[in-house]
């Protein structure tokens, strides 16, 4: 059978090699960029954080977040290590449950995957974007940007998602799938940098710390993530943000809450503070959270107190260094939005995933087309689940299971 895979990203890649190791398949590969597995470059700041020890059902979201569980189950961690060890490629896992290539590159885990193509006899048809699919009485006709037609028995298409634009994201796969009948749900970015007000963090730009985080609305929590923050000039960024950021993305009027001291109780706080006091009288405000924060983190908490830097640290009351005890632990961030598709790692949103089969990843509705990746009505969380989920849908529809 003639097989057409659209999208050549890591659940692309992966049905591609699935489908051609049958022997049986002829098996063509479109995609639109001049190379093969862009955005998984980007993947991890570079390194490519390909799966997660922790994946299953639980860390992913949608409309329906039980649909991940027969490609977890069919295809789950284990079974991508042992994929990615017969490819070639090392791996190191973290204490976090992390996996990452060995050499810390993500164009490791593209270069296996571009060789495993080639050993299989993938066609590449690089640098062409598929507009047009028609199903016909054979199968499906499919036509590129320059007229060029194509013909297949069966149809995969794993464009991925609207997410990282600059990095070829786009709508391209949801139109493909919506002209042969299928429907979409409405599109957010997850994964994503988060504008705030920045009047109580001017200046920290580039500063980062630990710190736990709460996410409300109307004074109801939506979500919660501890680990480190990056603030920028727009407002915050950094993987706690990034697990929060899609119920952020959800919803307006949402206000982000920043524990900065979260493994220490504001009472033990308040008593350390008072101890620089009696030890460091000659000392001004400015030093007041020196050793604790950040110095440029800790002046900026304490002038958001009120408290002037140049006063001596015995001029300050308790009323002051109550107030700086608890804005340690509760540094208020009104959410304003956020950095967008373009910003943003992971689409929330998609295909709609009752249309198709979880079993197979065939639709139901159109006979011979299969769907997979992050195109689909599903997300997961930042830590390398949104790969796990890649690579296990893309090995199922690459089964090409009736």
């Amino acid at each position: 059978m003639k097989i057409a895979i659209i999208g050549a990203g890591a659940s692309g890649m992966t049905a591609a090699i699935t489908a051609a190791a049958s022997g049986v398949h002829r098996v063509q590969l479109f995609e639109r960029q001049a190379r093969v597995g862009r955005k998984l470059l980007a993947t991890g700041n570079g390194r490519c954080n390909l799966t997660n020890l922790q994946a299953h059902p639980g860390r992913y979201h949608g409309t329906n977040p039980d649909f991940v569980r027969p490609a977890l189950d069919a295809f789950p961690v284990a079974s991508t290590l042992d994929f990615f060890q017969t490819l070639g490629l090392y791996t190191v896992t973290e204490e976090s449950g992390r996996v990452y290539p060995y050499s810390d590159q993500a164009n490791s885990v593209v270069d296996v995957l571009r060789f495993a193509l080639l050993r299989r006899n993938v066609e590449l048809k690089l640098g062409t974007e598929i507009t047009a699919v028609k199903r016909t009485e054979a199968g499906f006709l499919l036509r590129d940007q320059n007229g060029e037609h194509y013909e297949a028995d069966r149809l995969i298409v794993t464009c991925g998602g609207a997410a990282g634009t600059k990095l070829g994201g786009g709508l391209s796969g949801y139109q493909l799938l919506r002209s042969l009948g299928h429907h979409c749900t409405k599109l957010h970015p997850s994964l994503v940098q988060l504008k705030t007000d920045t009047e109580p963090i001017r200046g920290l730009k580039g500063v980062r710390a630990n710190a736990g985080l709460k996410l409300t609305l109307r004074d109801a929590l939506l979500a919660e993530a501890s680990g480190e923050v990056q603030f920028t000039e727009y407002g915050v960024s950094g993987p706690a943000v990034f697990e929060l950021s899609r119920a952020a993305a959800t919803a307006e009027g949402t206000v982000l809450h920043l524990d900065l001291l979260p493994a220490y109780r504001a009472e033990d706080l308040l008593s350390a503070l008072c101890i620089r006091i009696s030890r460091c009288p000659t000392l001004l405000a400015e030093d007041l959270l020196t050793g604790i924060l950040h110095n440029r983190l800790g002046r900026v908490l304490v002038r958001a107190c009120g408290v002037p830097m140049s006063t001596p640290l015995t001029s300050l009351n308790w009323k002051q260094l109550t107030a700086v005890a608890e804005i340690c632990h509760e540094l208020v961030l009104p959410v304003t939005g956020n950095m967008g598709m373009e910003g943003a790692q992971v689409t929330a949103g998609g295909i709609v995933t009752m249309e198709f089969d979880p079993e197979t990843l065939q639709s139901r509705l159109v006979p011979g087309l299969y769907a997979a990746g992050e195109l689909l009505d599903v997300d997961g969380d930042c830590g390398g689940f949104n790969l796990q989920w890649a690579w296990s849908s893309g090995l199922l529809a690459g089964q090409l299971k009736d």
